[in-house]
């Protein structure tokens, strides 16, 4: 084995024990302990603080750093794996992925992320507003959109899997939530709404979960691009075969622990109508149409294609 790929394993090791001992200290807690209101939007009371988000706020970005932004079961750990094996391909070595999610952890974080070499491969389910203005003018970033339904589903199965979030004992009482933006992370509509004024940015790529699965060599060749990685062909082959969801679910006990169910579960599109009745499909319907119909985001998402039973 070789050093980094030794030191690969022990990062690993320390995520999964902090997450074994989070998820044993928050099953002890009822749901409304387990989230807090910071500016008006839920987050995961375990996990995010609002000491952390306020140091935040003075994160300095740079220019080479690499941001994945999603909501929340719109392919967050499927991105970033895309990466980690993108950057490893050109630099021969692990990105720095300690501390990634921007708003995980406590402030002192920070200190330890100014440390660390570039370059920092870093994720947030973040909104526009809440995003240091330094990322927002020197960093790269790629937003990953899903359907709002599948968003849903999976988002459900999810937080009913995972102890650090608040559970539901059934798909309506979390889709009523759901709709109304009033979950971990907020409202699925208010968060793309938001990422449209950046649309234009010449530092922002917005891709779909769904031409991802559709065309994967030609969405991750796109993101090859955008970051400058310019991969050969058999550099793209190779990061598409390690990439898979299969690929990903068959090592993901190792990668993930005990989460590993919960965060590969399907991987599917169209799995929303397992659980939506049609008044709820209708309510999803006329929120896309009130709040993101018209946009270049709500346009990209291609909503009558994957949403319509």
């Amino acid at each position: 084995m070789s050093g980094s790929e030794k030191l690969s394993k022990s990062s690993r090791e320390k995520f999964l024990e902090t997450l074994k001992k989070l998820g044993e200290e928050a099953s002890t807690k009822t749901p409304e302990e387990l989230k807090f209101s910071y500016k008006g939007i839920l987050y995961p009371h375990f996990i995010c603080s609002e000491a952390t988000f306020q140091a935040l706020e003075m994160l300095e970005a740079r220019e080479d750093d690499v941001l994945i932004v999603t909501y929340p079961k719109c392919g967050t750990n499927w991105s970033v794996q895309i990466l980690r094996e993108m950057l490893f391909s050109i630099h021969s070595k692990e990105p720095t992925i300690d501390h990634g999610v921007l708003e995980f952890g406590k402030p002192e974080k920070y200190e330890h992320l100014k440390q660390l070499p570039s370059p920092r491969l870093l994720t947030s389910h973040l909104t526009y507003n809440n995003i240091p203005k330094s990322i927002c003018e020197k960093t790269k970033i790629l937003l990953i959109l899903r359907n709002p339904k599948d968003a849903a589903v999976s988002y459900y199965h999810f937080t009913n899997s995972n102890p650090v979030l608040p559970t539901y004992s059934s798909w309506d009482l979390f889709f009523k939530d759901f709709i109304s933006g009033n979950i971990i992370y907020g409202s699925y509509f208010d968060h793309v709404l938001g990422w449209e004024k950046l649309t234009d940015d010449a530092n922002i790529l917005a891709l779909t979960f769904e031409d991802m699965k559709m065309d994967f060599s030609a969405e991750i060749r796109k993101i090859s691009d955008f970051y400058g990685l310019f991969l050969t062909d058999e550099q793209i082959q190779d990061v598409q075969n390690k990439t898979t969801f299969k690929s990903m679910k068959d090592k993901s006990s190792e990668t993930h622990g005990d989460l590993a169910n919960a965060i590969f579960r399907k991987g599917e599109i169209g799995d929303w109508k397992s659980l939506f009745t049609e008044e709820q499909s209708k309510e999803v319907d006329a929120k896309f149409e009130e709040s993101l119909a018209g946009t270049k985001l709500g346009e990209k998402i291609n909503y009558n294609k994957y949403c319509t039973f």
